[in-house]
């Protein structure tokens, strides 16, 4: 999805976030947007999924600041949902063990970075790396 229309998607999602009255929604798509539209005027523009992929992560490191209750970590969690709708459909454990071993039969010589090399921009955003990173170990054991 290019920039212009996930920016569109996005305004359109505030109109109706606005005409609902759905205030946090309305906060968290205004803040999405300007992200987007400050990524993609800066000197070295990132795609818009990394914009959000990121967002997404702080949103869930920064959830851990607060205690489950606290009206931060409500309004952080109600966020978290809003970002995850912009974001790929995530891959399961098993989905990434697959991958992992595609692209393992496919090389000659398998190794860690040779797999990493690969399987990255298969599942960035869409499964944690440090869990791809541990199945691959698991893998060439």
């Amino acid at each position: 999805m290019s920039t212009e229309k996930m920016i569109d998607t996005i305004n359109q999602d505030i109109k109706t976030a606005m005409k609902a009255k759905e205030k946090e929604k309305l906060q968290a798509l205004r803040y999405i947007k300007a992200m987007l539209m400050e990524n993609s005027t800066s000197k070295s523009p990132t795609s818009e999924m990394d914009v959000i992929i990121k967002h997404h992560k702080k949103l869930k490191d920064g959830l851990t600041n607060y205690p489950a209750e606290h009206p931060m970590a409500i309004q952080t969690k109600e966020e978290i949902k809003v970002v995850e709708t912009y974001l790929p459909q995530p891959l399961t454990e098993q989905e990434v063990i697959d991958l992992i071993t595609q692209i393992k039969s496919g090389l000659e010589k398998p190794n860690m970075g040779t797999i990493m090399k690969e399987l990255q921009p298969q599942v960035k955003g869409r499964f944690d790396g440090k869990k791809a990173s541990d199945l691959v170990k698991a893998a060439l054991a």
